[in-house]
């Protein structure tokens, strides 16, 4: 059986696909029957994926099958308004996630202020303890002395 698939190109962390005819048993960056088009996940623009509509359709006709991200990026090639709405998206993410990095940074500054203020009593009963300590060691002094 024929399908239409991604195979993956570019260097390491830097991935570019290519959408290719090939039988459904050959591996992910085999050999392939041909090539339809090109998805690149850096770019933020029209080129970001490139299909030839009348190749897809003839292989469809042919019998082919298409995987389901290659029909994600169909449906995204055909679609004008794909990159309003992609960052559209994509900036209310990035105001999302700024927001809750804000309420974790403020989360953790309240328990240190709440921490500060344990401490400084603490700080009061050492005081406190010093004196008794002076207390003792003058009565141990006298003691002494009476012997």
């Amino acid at each position: 059986m024929v399908r239409v698939r991604l195979s993956r190109g570019g260097g390491k962390k830097r991935p570019y696909y290519h959408i290719v005819v090939v039988d459904q048993k050959s591996k992910r960056d085999g050999k392939c029957i041909e090539r339809i088009g090109s998805y690149d996940p850096n770019l933020e623009n029209e080129k970001r994926i490139t299909l030839k509509q009348d190749r897809l359709e003839y292989w469809l006709n042919q019998g082919a099958q298409m995987s389901d991200r290659v029909k994600l990026l169909q449906k995204y090639s055909l679609d004008p308004d794909n990159l309003e709405k992609r960052s559209k998206i994509k900036s209310e993410l990035l105001e999302k996630n700024r927001l809750k990095k804000q309420k974790a940074k403020e989360s953790e500054e309240a328990p240190a202020e709440e921490a500060k203020t344990e401490e400084a009593p603490a700080e009061e009963a050492k005081t406190e303890e010093a004196p008794a300590e002076e207390v003792k060691a003058e009565e141990a002094s006298t003691q002494k002395e009476k012997t």
